[in-house]
């Protein structure tokens, strides 16, 4: 390299910040998240999720797959799965789409509620 490089280098600045200090030092120090997933209760809210999706992911193939309700109207075929499969599958959507919904909901209330008992105080 010539000098001209060298001192072209040297005043764009390109060197100036030459402080090799742990970027962990720069950076301010977080709280952990812990405090906030037990202040709006994330782990409890995802069982209940759970259990309320699969609840109704159980009923609704007993209803369906079992005809509790009577036969469906007109008449399908199910190729490599069958009914019973098929809507095995729906279940498992239902079961996973309804347990994220709730538990979602209900952090949501549980947000609602911190944020108004902190601008309470």
């Amino acid at each position: 390299m010539s000098e001209e490089s060298l001192d072209a280098g040297d005043a764009t600045g390109s060197d100036a910040g030459d402080d090799r200090s742990d970027p962990s030092e720069a950076t301010p120090e977080r709280p952990p998240i812990t405090g906030l997933l037990e202040t709006l209760s994330v782990k409890r809210n995802a069982l209940v999720g759970v259990g309320v999706g699969v609840a109704l992911a159980v009923t609704v193939y007993l209803v369906r797959a079992l005809e509790l309700l009577g036969p469906a109207a007109g008449t399908r075929e199910y190729p490599i799965l069958g009914p019973e499969g098929f809507f095995l599958l729906l279940a498992v959507v239902l079961a996973s789409a309804t347990a994220l919904f709730v538990a979602s909901m209900l952090t949501l209330v549980a947000a609602i509620r911190a944020i108004r008992q902190v601008s309470a105080e």
